[in-house]
This record gives structure tokens, C-alpha cells and sequence, in this order.
């Protein structure tokens, strides 16, 4: 998952991407709203983390320009208490959801998974592909009764994946939810992601799961119906 930060404070912008991407996020950020709007309009994002108030452009001017491009991903607006008068015009500009500052890391995390499931309402926490498992919460893989250990990009990755199971994910899109902006886009880092991947969870399975697509890229999918 791919997640933007607009905060003009450094120290909450390096904390967020610190912890967002010990869960395995992508994080790009933004330190003012010009640079956000156009980083938000430009980039498929998740989730966009936003500061009410913010120099050149402030949050509600960053809201109603990705709103009028017709983006609808979600937003979740930081503030501190007191400079909203109404939190409901908040919401008419177009967030998904607001919280105060100081806040909670746990909560935050939280409403941002919350968030990024809405969309789709029928993805859950818990995402099954055949007998591989994906325990989004725990941050945890397991095939069977087998554990897999991988790494946070392997995570992220395979997540994406399994959220957009049996349809093929181009190459572009991959590197659009899963990369942040450091990335080279013409490295081999999702070959090479992509093969250790199908290492881990194939080891001594018997049905492959994900399948290249030629000139169209990944998916993932499985032949076999489980049962609960």
C-alpha cells in the first residue's frame, strides 16, 4: 500500500514514514500543500495523510483540488484541536476522516487500514488465496500450516496482490502502490521481489500462485476452492 503525508512539521513527517513503513506502507511525503496537491494528483495513492493547516496552500485548498480532479482516494486530515470551527465542512470538502493532534500512532494506524478497506468493503483484514494466508493485522504470511517469513516490500507486495486476486496488475500499477518516489522505475527490483516471493511460498507447495501474465504482468489466483 502507498500512503502520502502533507505536514509541514519535519519531525511528524519522519515519524509517520518511520512507523507507516514498519507496516509495510510505501510512504512518500510532502512539506507543503503545493507540492501535496500536486504529488496527490499525479500518483495513485491509498491514502493521503493531510495537515490542516499548511504554508502555500493549506488543507482544505489541497482537498478541493484533489477532489476536483476526480480522485477519490481516501483522506485522512490531521489538525490541532481548535482550528476547525465544523468538522462537518471538513467532510463536505471531501476527507474521509479527521483527528486532532497529539494522536494516537495505534488509532492512526488503525483508521488508515480502516480507510483503505472501504472502498472495497468486501476485502477483509484476513486475505485468503487458495491455502496461502495474509494476516494484514499481525503482519503475518502462512501456506498451510507452513509460517513464511517476508520482508516488509515482499509483504506489501504480495498484499497487493491478494487484494486484487486473479486480475492482472501491470507492472506500472505495482510500482505505483508498493514504491514510494526513491524507487529506479527501470531497476529489476520487482523481478527480483517477485521471484523470492514465489521462492517462499512455493517452497514444497504444490500449485503455483502467482502467474506471470506476458505483456500484462502479475496475478495471483488459485485453481483450488478451500473450504472453512
Amino acid at each position: 500500500m502507498r500512503l502520502l503525508v502533507i505536514d509541514d512539521d519535519p519531525d511528524i513527517r519522519a515519524f509517520l514514514k518511520e512507523s507507516f513503513s514498519a507496516e509495510s506502507f510505501a510512504v512518500d511525503t510532502a512539506a507543503d500543500g503545493a507540492d501535496g496537491s500536486y504529488m496527490a494528483r499525479v500518483h495513485e495513492y491509498d491514502l493521503v495523510i493531510l495537515d490542516y493547516v499548511l504554508p502555500r496552500k493549506n488543507g482544505p485548498q489541497v482537498l478541493r483540488e484533489i477532489r476536483a480532479e476526480g480522485r477519490k482516494v481516501p483522506i485522512l486530515v490531521l489538525s490541532i484541536q481548535g482550528e476547525i470551527d465544523d468538522k462537518t465542512d471538513l467532510l463536505d470538502l471531501g476527507a474521509d476522516d479527521y483527528m486532532t493532534k497529539p494522536f494516537s500512532l495505534k488509532e492512526l494506524l488503525s483508521r488508515a487500514r480502516a480507510l483503505i478497506r472501504r472502498p472495497a468493503d468486501i476485502v477483509p483484514p484476513l486475505l485468503k488465496v487458495g491455502d496461502l494466508v495474509l494476516d494484514t493485522g499481525r503482519q503475518r504470511a502462512t501456506r498451510g500450516d507452513r509460517e513464511i517469513y517476508l520482508t516488509r516490500k515482499e509483504f506489501a507486495l504480495t498484499e497487493y496482490l491478494m487484494r486484487q486476486a486473479g486480475n492482472a496488475i501491470s507492472r506500472g500499477m505495482l510500482m505505483e502502490h508498493v514504491w514510494n518516489d526513491s524507487v529506479d522505475p527501470f531497476s529489476n527490483t520487482i523481478e527480483t521481489h517477485i521471484r523470492n516471493i514465489r521462492r517462499k511460498i512455493g517452497d514444497g507447495s504444490s500449485e503455483k500462485l502467482i502467474h506471470t501474465v506476458p505483456g500484462r504482468g502479475y496475478k495471483i489466483e488459485s485453481k483450488n476452492i478451500l473450504l472453512d
